[in-house]
């Protein structure tokens, strides 16, 4: 039994009514949500409970996970370099601040300017991008989650700043160095423990 055109607006509105905006994933969607549908439908199914279904089976977290995952294999070749030139800053940023402090206990030439450079690099390459990654791959959760991901990251970028300011023997190190605790105190900690709080009861 196929389903009736007043049926396939039906399923083209709630289709519409989503945040998908890709108008060829829209399509799509329509014509596999109604083969679903009328499948359904021809083992005795009536259309709500058949649609219902048939949503739930497609896309349990809702209709814009798809999107978000076709846009991720669209790009997948792009995330990945992307992840590669992040993770391979991070790794050598690290490994020259560690050799550069080794070097300092050694007493070895050269030892402030790999740490410096290393952590220059950590600070102002690194730490924005794996910030931005991490927002991004939270932009599907609640906003308590967004914030204490935000929080979170700019809490710990100030602080590593403060850090670099009192390398550097640069005036406003104390005020990063307050900000950024006040920032971990008061906003990352209260949604931390708050997520892990409507976690425990669900």
């Amino acid at each position: 039994m196929k389903v009736s055109p007043e049926q396939v607006k039906q399923i083209t509105e709630v289709i519409q009514q989503s945040s998908i905006t890709i108008e060829s994933l829209k399509d799509d969607l329509v014509d596999h949500i109604c083969c679903v549908v009328e499948y359904k439908i021809s083992k005795g199914d009536e259309f709500s409970n058949s649609l219902n279904e048939a949503l739930t089976e497609l896309a349990p977290n809702g209709l814009d996970e798809i999107q978000r995952e076709t846009i991720f294999l669209l790009n997948s070749t792009k995330i990945m370099i992307m992840k590669k030139i992040m993770y391979s800053i991070g790794l050598i940023t690290s490994i020259s601040m560690t050799i550069g402090v080794t070097a300092k206990i050694l007493h070895w030439p050269g030892s402030e300017e790999l740490f410096t450079y290393g952590f220059v690099g950590f600070l102002l390459l690194f730490l924005p991008m794996l910030a931005i990654d991490r927002y991004k791959h939270n932009l599907s959760k609640s906003l308590s989650e967004k914030l204490r991901v935000g929080f979170g990251y700019l809490s710990a970028f100030l602080i590593v700043f403060s850090i670099a300011f009192k390398l550097f023997h640069l005036e406003g190190a104390n005020l990063l160095l307050l900000s950024g605790m006040c920032l971990f105190s008061f906003g990352f900690l209260p949604f931390l423990f708050f997520n892990m709080y409507k976690k425990s009861i669900s």
